[in-house]
């Protein structure tokens, strides 16, 4: 059985950046830092971050 991601896979696999913008409707720019992103740490998610985090007040 086939995933979502895995359809998605086979028909971006060997698009070039500026196909992919075009088939998804966003930047290249965003395609490329998603692709570069993937291939460095092998995920998209975010990562955590240096500095003090909010604080955090009784509403939220």
């Amino acid at each position: 059985m086939q995933t979502a991601s895995t359809n998605i896979c086979e028909r971006l696999c060997n698009k070039s950046i500026h196909e992919i913008s075009l088939l998804l409707n966003i930047p290249r720019f965003t395609v490329r830092g998603i692709i570069t992103k993937w291939k460095q740490l092998g995920t998209t998610a975010t990562q955590p971050r240096s500095g003090r985090p909010r604080i955090m007040t009784e509403c939220g």
